[in-house]
């Protein structure tokens, strides 16, 4: 009774935190207080001996090394490089943002930061050179996703942490390009009928002015987030340091990209912790320009930081309880291995279309462990589909991405765009976890 008792009240977190506005992590840290000590009778310090250390440091590590890059105008040079980089073509300006998204997050910046950050230009864009808002929407949010499982994504960091610490066969590189192909194509699709063809045609006979690039952190007529879209987050001007709208790739910038780099070869390579690794990164370039470090500590996602923190110390609680144990007995009981790894990826698409895919990985891994511990499916292949179920999702309105798109809109088109974006993420709902089951699961398991 007091297993499912806890599972229930995992729901309810979930549940709750998408219909009301209160933090998921913080609503999953008072459940872990509540269940731990009038279900399980354990103490309070027993309870916190799940908060996982290891990840608070990597997210604030990474998040904290972003804000830098925001705050110095690395972001910024980098938007003016990728329309630099397709010579203001129209139709390859929706791959430009698609690239600029996947490496923002590549970088270690949470998914709705960065589409928060892209989609007033990306938009903006669409706007001024009459290119389908719902093809400039998607292929910002889908590239947004496919930068996340990089080895120092958000969404990478917390799978290839969950999967390290139990022991699991994982390989970051596979996950990262697994992931990344499946956002690319979903982004293909999106641009083919949306306009993409339209767009081809017309050729070099329209090109997007560099010099636009000048309004990419909300100067000029470039559309603003509105609505759900957090002013902080995007949109404004940097604080500190050199004018981001200055295309110079300056010492600092030069820096910060070399930091950035180093990171991720660290990470790759030579195996470093990426959280010690990324802080000493942040901390080095603070003491060498700290004007342009200013609010950067203030700028960390620490909303993420406490869904993620409250959400492993809630889903640890339940595994020292032996209460995942018992859920993944229960599972791999079902007698179709095949069938119960499709669920899993089904859970995760439906409640991450309307909820945080960062919960949903945080909170599913772990629980489908022991039952990826039998050995009935692959555990690599099973977890790249969950990944990718949880995450090509997020263009659905009702998730922070979509949501965004949508607020960034022009206000005649919003209406349009909402209906269609919610008729797409509810197929992609769909027809996600069948194509990853079949492509990443079965495969592999038989």
């Amino acid at each position: 009774m007091a297993n499912v008792i806890a599972l229930s009240v995992l729901v309810l977190v979930f549940v709750i935190s998408t219909v009301r506005s209160v933090n998921m992590g913080a609503l999953a840290l008072v459940a872990a207080f509540v269940v731990g000590t009038l279900v399980f009778t354990v103490d309070t310090s027993e309870i916190l001996d799940g908060f996982p250390a290891s990840l608070f440091v990597i997210l604030v590590g990474v998040t904290y090394l972003f804000a830098l890059a925001r705050n110095n105008g690395t972001v910024d040079w980098i938007i003016h490089a990728a329309v630099r980089a397709v010579r203001g073509r129209v139709a390859l300006v929706p791959w430009a943002m698609f690239a600029v998204c996947a490496a923002v997050t590549a970088m270690g910046a949470v998914s709705p930061a960065a589409v928060a950050i892209i989609a007033p230009v990306a938009m903006g864009f669409a706007t001024r050179y009459r290119i389908h808002p719902m093809l400039m929407g998607f292929m910002v949010v889908q590239g947004a996703t496919a930068g996340s499982f990089s080895p120092i994504g958000i969404f990478g960091v917390i799978t290839n942490d969950v999967m390290r610490q139990n022991g699991l066969p994982s390989s970051p590189a596979l996950l990262f390009v697994s992931t990344f192909a499946a956002a690319a194509v979903v982004a293909a699709i999106a641009y083919v009928s949306f306009g993409g063809r339209a767009l081809i045609a017309r050729g070099a006979s329209e090109r997007v002015l560099v010099s636009a690039v000048g309004n990419a952190s909300g100067g000029g007529d470039t559309i603003t987030g509105s609505g759900s879209g957090d002013s902080s987050k995007g949109g404004g001007r940097s604080s500190g340091g050199t004018a981001p709208h200055e295309g110079a790739l300056n010492l600092e910038r030069r820096l910060t990209l070399l930091g950035l780099a180093s990171l991720a070869l660290g990470a790759l390579v030579f195996d470093l912790d990426v959280g010690s690794t990324a802080l000493t990164v942040a901390v080095l370039l603070t003491l060498i320009f700290p004007a342009s470090a200013r609010g950067a500590v203030d700028k960390i996602s620490w909303g993420t930081v406490l869904l993620i923190g409250g959400i492993v110390t809630y889903v640890a609680l339940l595994q020292n309880q032996n209460t995942v144990q018992w859920l993944g007995d229960s599972v791999a009981h079902v007698g179709i291995p095949l069938l119960a790894a499709f669920l899993i990826c089904l859970i995760g698409a439906i409640v991450s279309a309307f909820a945080s895919t960062t919960g949903i990985l945080g909170a599913l891994i772990p629980l489908a462990i022991p039952f990826l511990m039998t050995g009935q499916v692959n555990a690599t292949g099973l977890v790249i589909a969950l990944a990718i179920s949880s995450s090509l999702v997020d263009c659905s309105p009702f998730s922070t991405n979509g949501a965004l798109v949508v607020a960034n809109a022009a206000p005649e088109e919003r209406d349009v765009v909402f209906g269609r974006t919610m008729r797409w993420g509810m197929t992609i709902m769909v027809v996600t976890p069948i194509l990853a089951w079949l492509l990443f699961v079965v495969p592999w398991s038989v």
